[in-house]
């Protein structure tokens, strides 16, 4: 069963206590959906026309899972938290293997 993965990257960060407020609720939610936080911020290179700002990928055991994780409930309150303080490419994709 191929793996699924959060791929995020953050355009623009216009409230860092938004942004603070949902580390602390998303956390906990991801880690009890079965995430993994494999990257989250740390240094980027940008090439071709990504942008060099916090980027973040959880890897979940599934696709399904993944899926499942961001309809989570608790999960759904963590981006309430967040609402427009941030603007980011958000995406759940599946892995080869």
């Amino acid at each position: 069963m191929a793996k699924g993965y959060w791929v995020s990257v953050y355009r623009t960060i216009s409230d860092p206590e938004k942004l603070a407020a949902y580390n602390e609720l998303a956390a906990p939610a991801v880690r009890a959906a079965g995430g993994r936080t494999l990257i989250r911020g740390g240094r980027v290179v940008a090439h071709d026309a990504g942008i060099a700002e916090r980027a973040v990928l959880v890897e979940f055991d599934s696709f399904e899972q993944a899926i499942a994780a961001h309809a989570s409930e608790a999960y759904q309150e963590a981006l309430v938290a967040l609402s427009d303080g941030v603007e980011r490419d958000f995406r759940i994709v599946e892995g080869i293997d």
